[in-house]
């Protein structure tokens, strides 16, 4: 009797013996499992592998593969503008822009020069809100030029649709690219803007972020370390300046900002936010 005794608490502790050991090598082993898991997820997702986005402003496609083969990023022509003073086939707008973090094998999506214009028809903006009017246009390949701002019961609704000064009809076909300028209401009751700051913005997408504030685009200025079309698509804001109408002290609709360039990153302010 107490031999069996014995033999069962000897097969008991076997037992437990040989099911902790198991139950450790499990456990061993899914950590094991797990740490390759998350090391094979960083390598996978080349975790805080990034690099900033160049600029591919004026290149041709040629130029622009072999940078982008360096940097393993794809490049895919979405889109062509016509611009007169651009090289046919240059790199016009890239998105993202240029400074952005990405990881590798990115696509980098191009907008380049085309070689002949492209003519387009004007849609009908008429009682259209501007943001409304900005995205009609940008579809049909036409370009937001100045808002011009009158008295009406309704802030930022279409009044008149104009092309070089003159009312424009819809269906009247025009070049892509071409400048439309907008005729909108101003209640008086909310006609105060909010300034952004576009400083250590890209130049190509200034005008645009002022008219998403509906504000326009004043004089525009390059600095010594802009000489070529290239040069000017690559700068960035390191100052504005706000153009008020005399006697007024606060910035309204269609306020006018000037926009100062240049290549030169050690310009920006430390704030990045400089304005006058």
């Amino acid at each position: 009797m107490l031999k069996t005794m014995a033999t069962k608490k000897r097969q008991e502790k076997w037992y437990w013996n040989w099911l902790s050991k198991h139950v450790y090598m499990a456990a061993g082993a899914v950590c094991v499992v797990v740490f390759a898991l998350f090391s094979m997820l960083d390598i996978i997702t080349r975790h805080n592998q990034e690099m900033e986005v160049p600029s591919f402003a004026g290149m041709d496609l040629e130029q622009a593969q072999k940078v982008a083969d360096e940097l393993h990023l794809r490049l895919e022509v979405t889109d062509s503008v016509h611009i007169v003073r651009m090289a046919p086939g240059a790199i016009y707008k890239q998105n993202p822009l240029e400074g952005s973090h990405v990881k590798k094998n990115r696509r980098i999506l191009l907008t380049i020069n085309a070689k002949s214009p492209k003519m387009v028809k004007m849609p009908s903006l008429v009682g259209y809100s501007l943001r409304q009017a900005q995205s009609e246009l940008s579809s049909s390949q036409l370009k937001v030029g100045r808002l011009i701002y009158e008295p009406d019961i309704a802030t930022n609704n279409v009044l008149e649709q104009l092309y070089n000064g003159s009312p424009v009809e819809p269906g009247t076909e025009l070049q892509s690219e071409s400048i439309i300028d907008l005729k909108l209401g101003l209640n008086e009751a909310d006609s105060v803007a909010l300034v952004p700051s576009l400083i250590g913005k890209p130049y190509p997408i200034i005008k645009d972020y002022l008219i998403d504030n509906s504000l326009n685009m004043g004089k525009v200025h390059f600095d010594s370390t802009v000489s070529t079309m290239q040069d000017s698509l690559a700068a960035f804001a390191y100052k504005q300046e706000l153009i008020l109408p005399e006697g007024d002290s606060i910035p309204r609709y269609g306020t006018a900002v000037s926009v100062y360039f240049t290549l030169d990153k050690s310009l920006i302010p430390v704030n990045g936010d400089e304005q006058d």
